[in-house]
Protein backbone atom coordinates (compact mmCIF):
# COMPACT_ATOMS: atom_id res chain seq x y z
CA UNK A 1 0.00 0.00 0.00
CA UNK A 2 2.70 2.57 0.82
CA UNK A 3 4.44 1.79 -2.71
CA UNK A 4 1.51 2.37 -4.21
CA UNK A 5 0.45 5.92 -2.37
CA UNK A 6 4.60 6.90 -3.05
CA UNK A 7 3.59 5.84 -7.01
CA UNK A 8 0.12 8.16 -7.16
CA UNK A 9 2.27 11.08 -5.49
CA UNK A 10 5.25 10.99 -8.01
CA UNK A 11 3.13 10.80 -10.74
CA UNK A 12 0.91 13.72 -9.31
CA UNK A 13 -2.46 11.61 -8.75
CA UNK A 14 -2.71 12.42 -5.35
CA UNK A 15 -2.81 16.30 -4.48
CA UNK A 16 0.28 17.64 -2.41
CA UNK A 17 -0.66 18.62 1.30
CA UNK A 18 0.43 22.46 1.33
CA UNK A 19 1.97 23.66 4.88
CA UNK A 20 0.82 25.69 7.21
CA UNK A 21 0.49 29.21 6.71
CA UNK A 22 1.69 31.69 9.82
CA UNK A 23 0.32 35.16 10.73
CA UNK A 24 2.48 38.09 12.32
CA UNK A 25 0.72 41.32 12.95
CA UNK A 26 3.17 43.80 13.23
CA UNK A 27 1.46 46.42 15.64
CA UNK A 28 3.68 49.89 14.60
CA UNK A 29 3.30 49.16 10.93
CA UNK A 30 -0.30 47.86 11.39
CA UNK A 31 0.32 44.94 8.76
CA UNK A 32 0.20 41.46 8.74
CA UNK A 33 3.26 39.03 7.43
CA UNK A 34 1.74 35.96 6.17
CA UNK A 35 4.72 33.24 5.98
CA UNK A 36 5.01 29.92 4.28
CA UNK A 37 5.80 27.43 6.87
CA UNK A 38 7.40 24.97 4.40
CA UNK A 39 10.20 27.48 2.99
CA UNK A 40 10.06 30.24 5.59
CA UNK A 41 9.35 33.08 2.77
CA UNK A 42 7.35 35.49 3.03
CA UNK A 43 4.28 35.14 1.00
CA UNK A 44 2.09 38.11 1.34
CA UNK A 45 1.86 41.24 3.55
CA UNK A 46 -1.84 42.83 4.73
CA UNK A 47 -2.24 46.15 5.32
CA UNK A 48 -5.07 46.64 7.89
CA UNK A 49 -7.96 49.39 8.12
CA UNK A 50 -8.68 52.28 9.22
CA UNK A 51 -5.67 54.24 8.64
CA UNK A 52 -4.07 54.07 12.23
CA UNK A 53 -4.80 50.51 13.19
CA UNK A 54 -2.84 49.00 15.87
CA UNK A 55 -3.02 44.87 15.23
CA UNK A 56 -2.29 42.61 18.04
CA UNK A 57 -3.79 39.83 18.93
CA UNK A 58 -5.11 37.37 16.85
CA UNK A 59 -6.29 33.85 16.15
CA UNK A 60 -7.48 31.46 13.45
CA UNK A 61 -10.77 29.65 14.36
CA UNK A 62 -10.45 25.60 13.93
CA UNK A 63 -11.33 25.16 10.66
CA UNK A 64 -8.80 27.26 9.13
CA UNK A 65 -11.81 29.87 7.20
CA UNK A 66 -11.08 33.37 9.33
CA UNK A 67 -8.45 34.92 11.27
CA UNK A 68 -9.54 37.27 13.47
CA UNK A 69 -7.49 40.32 14.87
CA UNK A 70 -7.35 42.58 17.70
CA UNK A 71 -7.47 46.35 16.73
CA UNK A 72 -6.71 49.56 18.32
CA UNK A 73 -6.06 53.26 17.45
CA UNK A 74 -2.24 53.69 17.24
CA UNK A 75 -2.50 56.23 19.75
CA UNK A 76 -4.09 53.63 22.28
CA UNK A 77 -5.25 57.32 24.28
CA UNK A 78 -8.33 57.25 24.06
CA UNK A 79 -11.57 54.65 21.79
CA UNK A 80 -11.47 55.55 18.45
CA UNK A 81 -12.63 54.15 14.76
CA UNK A 82 -10.15 51.31 15.16
CA UNK A 83 -11.05 49.48 18.47
CA UNK A 84 -11.96 46.30 17.42
CA UNK A 85 -11.87 42.94 16.49
CA UNK A 86 -12.33 41.80 12.99
CA UNK A 87 -13.03 38.38 11.92
CA UNK A 88 -11.09 38.30 8.53
CA UNK A 89 -11.47 35.92 5.42
CA UNK A 90 -8.21 33.87 5.40
CA UNK A 91 -7.82 33.31 1.97
CA UNK A 92 -8.46 37.06 0.29
CA UNK A 93 -8.36 39.09 3.70
CA UNK A 94 -11.34 40.54 3.43
CA UNK A 95 -13.15 41.51 6.33
CA UNK A 96 -16.28 39.67 7.25
CA UNK A 97 -17.31 41.28 10.40
CA UNK A 98 -16.23 43.82 12.94
CA UNK A 99 -16.99 43.36 16.73
CA UNK A 100 -16.95 46.27 18.86
CA UNK A 101 -16.17 44.68 22.14
CA UNK A 102 -14.83 48.01 23.77
CA UNK A 103 -11.79 50.05 24.03
CA UNK A 104 -8.30 49.47 23.34
CA UNK A 105 -8.41 45.52 22.99
CA UNK A 106 -5.89 43.42 23.30
CA UNK A 107 -6.09 40.05 23.26
CA UNK A 108 -9.04 37.79 22.84
CA UNK A 109 -9.96 34.14 22.28
CA UNK A 110 -12.90 32.42 20.49
CA UNK A 111 -14.24 29.25 21.44
CA UNK A 112 -13.40 26.49 19.22
CA UNK A 113 -16.73 26.11 17.79
CA UNK A 114 -16.46 29.71 17.01
CA UNK A 115 -20.26 30.82 18.51
CA UNK A 116 -18.57 33.02 21.17
CA UNK A 117 -15.32 35.69 21.44
CA UNK A 118 -14.09 36.66 24.90
CA UNK A 119 -11.97 39.72 24.42
CA UNK A 120 -9.94 42.16 27.08
CA UNK A 121 -10.17 45.67 27.24
CA UNK A 122 -7.25 46.96 28.61
CA UNK A 123 -8.13 50.84 29.05
CA UNK A 124 -11.72 49.88 30.46
CA UNK A 125 -10.62 47.27 33.04
CA UNK A 126 -13.65 44.68 31.24
CA UNK A 127 -13.74 41.47 29.56
CA UNK A 128 -16.16 41.56 27.14
CA UNK A 129 -18.29 38.13 25.80
CA UNK A 130 -19.70 38.21 22.68
CA UNK A 131 -22.17 35.85 20.32
CA UNK A 132 -20.80 35.84 16.93
CA UNK A 133 -23.30 35.00 14.94
CA UNK A 134 -25.57 37.62 16.37
CA UNK A 135 -22.67 39.91 16.76
CA UNK A 136 -24.11 40.75 20.24
CA UNK A 137 -22.78 41.91 23.44
CA UNK A 138 -23.58 39.18 25.84
CA UNK A 139 -21.83 40.23 28.87
CA UNK A 140 -19.10 43.10 30.39
CA UNK A 141 -17.54 41.67 33.11
CA UNK A 142 -14.89 43.61 35.17
CA UNK A 143 -12.24 42.10 35.58
CA UNK A 144 -8.55 43.26 37.20
CA UNK A 145 -6.44 46.55 36.20
CA UNK A 146 -5.17 46.49 32.78
CA UNK A 147 -6.30 43.14 31.77
CA UNK A 148 -4.37 41.41 28.63
CA UNK A 149 -3.92 37.92 28.14
CA UNK A 150 -7.13 35.51 27.46
CA UNK A 151 -6.95 31.67 27.54
CA UNK A 152 -9.74 29.16 26.76
CA UNK A 153 -9.67 25.82 28.86
CA UNK A 154 -9.88 23.27 26.68
CA UNK A 155 -13.22 22.05 27.83
CA UNK A 156 -14.41 25.22 27.56
CA UNK A 157 -15.66 25.71 30.81
CA UNK A 158 -13.21 28.16 32.03
CA UNK A 159 -11.62 31.55 30.64
CA UNK A 160 -8.18 33.21 32.59
CA UNK A 161 -7.88 36.84 32.04
CA UNK A 162 -4.94 38.31 33.39
CA UNK A 163 -4.38 41.65 34.60
CA UNK A 164 -0.92 43.39 34.40
CA UNK A 165 -1.37 46.22 37.10
CA UNK A 166 -3.39 44.08 39.67
CA UNK A 167 -1.15 41.18 39.24
CA UNK A 168 -4.67 39.00 39.24
CA UNK A 169 -6.18 36.50 37.04
CA UNK A 170 -9.66 36.37 36.77
CA UNK A 171 -11.48 33.09 36.10
CA UNK A 172 -14.76 33.47 34.03
CA UNK A 173 -16.99 30.88 34.29
CA UNK A 174 -18.58 30.21 31.06
CA UNK A 175 -21.62 28.70 31.48
CA UNK A 176 -23.07 31.61 33.87
CA UNK A 177 -20.76 33.97 32.54
CA UNK A 178 -19.91 35.53 35.85
CA UNK A 179 -16.02 36.14 37.42
CA UNK A 180 -16.32 33.38 39.89
CA UNK A 181 -12.72 34.36 41.23
CA UNK A 182 -9.68 35.86 41.22
CA UNK A 183 -5.95 34.95 42.53
CA UNK A 184 -2.92 36.65 42.48
CA UNK A 185 0.23 36.27 40.63
CA UNK A 186 3.92 37.63 40.12
CA UNK A 187 3.82 40.96 39.00
CA UNK A 188 2.73 42.16 35.53
CA UNK A 189 1.19 38.90 34.64
CA UNK A 190 0.57 39.06 30.55
CA UNK A 191 -0.55 35.87 28.91
CA UNK A 192 -1.70 32.27 30.34
CA UNK A 193 -1.94 28.97 28.31
CA UNK A 194 -3.52 25.67 29.49
CA UNK A 195 -1.88 22.31 29.31
CA UNK A 196 -3.68 20.04 26.71
CA UNK A 197 -5.48 18.01 29.80
CA UNK A 198 -6.33 21.07 31.33
CA UNK A 199 -5.20 20.25 34.85
CA UNK A 200 -2.92 22.94 34.30
CA UNK A 201 -2.38 26.26 33.32
CA UNK A 202 0.66 28.29 33.08
CA UNK A 203 0.62 31.94 33.41
CA UNK A 204 3.83 34.92 32.89
CA UNK A 205 4.88 37.72 35.12
CA UNK A 206 6.81 39.56 32.92
CA UNK A 207 8.33 42.30 36.20
CA UNK A 208 8.28 38.71 38.31
CA UNK A 209 10.60 37.10 35.80
CA UNK A 210 8.18 33.80 36.58
CA UNK A 211 5.98 31.36 35.17
CA UNK A 212 2.74 30.78 37.48
CA UNK A 213 2.55 26.74 37.17
CA UNK A 214 -1.68 26.80 38.13
CA UNK A 215 -3.93 23.91 39.38
CA UNK A 216 -6.60 25.08 36.97
CA UNK A 217 -9.06 22.85 38.87
CA UNK A 218 -9.51 24.76 41.52
CA UNK A 219 -7.98 27.65 40.56
CA UNK A 220 -4.55 28.30 42.52
CA UNK A 221 -1.16 28.92 42.17
CA UNK A 222 1.01 25.88 43.17
CA UNK A 223 3.91 27.19 42.69
CA UNK A 224 6.20 29.76 40.70
CA UNK A 225 9.11 28.64 38.35
CA UNK A 226 12.15 31.24 37.81
CA UNK A 227 13.63 32.08 34.72
CA UNK A 228 17.13 33.45 34.32
CA UNK A 229 18.30 36.65 34.69
CA UNK A 230 17.12 39.28 32.55
CA UNK A 231 14.06 37.52 31.73
CA UNK A 232 10.89 39.45 30.99
CA UNK A 233 8.57 36.72 29.84
CA UNK A 234 5.82 37.75 27.99
CA UNK A 235 4.38 35.00 25.34
CA UNK A 236 3.68 31.71 26.31
CA UNK A 237 2.55 28.12 24.46
CA UNK A 238 2.69 24.87 25.53
CA UNK A 239 3.53 22.43 22.98
CA UNK A 240 0.78 19.79 21.57
CA UNK A 241 2.38 16.72 23.44
CA UNK A 242 2.06 18.84 26.68
CA UNK A 243 5.64 18.09 27.70
CA UNK A 244 6.74 21.11 26.89
CA UNK A 245 6.43 25.06 27.96
CA UNK A 246 7.64 27.48 25.52
CA UNK A 247 8.04 31.47 26.76
CA UNK A 248 9.20 34.42 25.07
CA UNK A 249 11.06 36.27 27.34
CA UNK A 250 10.64 39.66 25.77
CA UNK A 251 13.30 42.04 26.55
CA UNK A 252 15.52 39.29 27.40
CA UNK A 253 15.60 38.31 23.66
CA UNK A 254 15.40 34.94 24.21
CA UNK A 255 13.36 31.87 24.65
CA UNK A 256 12.48 29.67 27.67
CA UNK A 257 12.19 25.92 27.58
CA UNK A 258 10.24 24.47 30.32
CA UNK A 259 10.05 20.76 31.21
CA UNK A 260 6.73 20.46 31.99
CA UNK A 261 6.89 17.12 34.29
CA UNK A 262 9.55 18.72 36.33
CA UNK A 263 8.74 21.52 35.93
CA UNK A 264 12.28 22.80 35.40
CA UNK A 265 14.13 25.37 33.26
CA UNK A 266 15.59 23.22 30.24
CA UNK A 267 17.08 25.42 27.96
CA UNK A 268 17.41 29.13 26.96
CA UNK A 269 17.37 29.98 23.28
CA UNK A 270 18.77 33.51 22.22
CA UNK A 271 16.29 35.10 19.17
CA UNK A 272 15.35 38.15 17.74
CA UNK A 273 14.88 41.37 19.99
CA UNK A 274 11.93 41.34 21.95
CA UNK A 275 10.06 38.40 21.03
CA UNK A 276 6.60 38.71 22.33
CA UNK A 277 4.22 36.56 20.73
CA UNK A 278 4.99 32.84 20.19
CA UNK A 279 3.07 29.37 18.71
CA UNK A 280 4.55 26.03 17.88
CA UNK A 281 3.39 23.89 14.73
CA UNK A 282 0.79 21.54 15.30
CA UNK A 283 3.67 18.51 15.26
CA UNK A 284 5.66 20.22 17.92
CA UNK A 285 8.60 20.61 15.57
CA UNK A 286 8.99 24.29 14.86
CA UNK A 287 8.44 27.16 17.06
CA UNK A 288 7.81 30.67 15.58
CA UNK A 289 8.33 34.24 17.78
CA UNK A 290 7.66 37.45 16.99
CA UNK A 291 10.52 39.54 17.77
CA UNK A 292 8.76 43.46 18.18
CA UNK A 293 11.94 45.48 18.18
CA UNK A 294 14.10 43.34 15.62
CA UNK A 295 11.12 43.48 13.29
CA UNK A 296 11.72 39.20 12.51
CA UNK A 297 10.53 36.36 13.52
CA UNK A 298 12.81 33.56 14.96
CA UNK A 299 11.92 29.87 13.81
CA UNK A 300 13.75 27.08 16.49
CA UNK A 301 13.62 23.68 15.77
CA UNK A 302 12.49 21.98 18.72
CA UNK A 303 14.42 19.01 18.55
CA UNK A 304 18.28 20.75 18.27
CA UNK A 305 16.49 24.05 20.52
CA UNK A 306 18.95 26.05 18.22
CA UNK A 307 17.27 28.62 15.55
CA UNK A 308 17.11 27.92 11.73
CA UNK A 309 15.52 30.71 10.16
CA UNK A 310 14.89 34.58 10.52
CA UNK A 311 12.44 35.90 8.70
CA UNK A 312 11.50 39.73 7.98
CA UNK A 313 7.96 40.62 8.93
CA UNK A 314 7.08 44.43 10.15
CA UNK A 315 7.93 47.11 12.27
CA UNK A 316 6.58 46.00 15.62
CA UNK A 317 5.98 42.52 15.11
CA UNK A 318 3.63 41.12 17.89
CA UNK A 319 1.94 38.06 17.66
CA UNK A 320 2.25 34.85 15.51
CA UNK A 321 -0.35 32.36 15.01
CA UNK A 322 0.09 28.87 12.84
CA UNK A 323 -2.47 27.48 10.65
CA UNK A 324 -3.15 23.42 10.73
Amino acid sequence: MKVWIFLLLLLGALPAVAAPLAYVTNEVAGTITIIDTATNQVVSTVSMTPAGARPRGLQLTADGKRLYVALSDLAHLAKGPADAVVALDAKNFKEIQRFDVGTDPERFVVTRDGSRLYSANEDAGTATVTEVRKNKVLASLVVGIEPEGVALSPDGHWVYVTAETSNTVSVIDTRTLQVVTTFLVDPRPRVAAFSPDGKRCYVTAEVGGTVAVVDAVHHQVLRTIKLPQRSKPVGVVVSPDGRRIYVANGHGNSVSVIDAATETLTATIPVGKRPWGIDVTRDGRRLYTANGLSGDVSVIDTATLKVIATIPAGKGAWGVVIGR
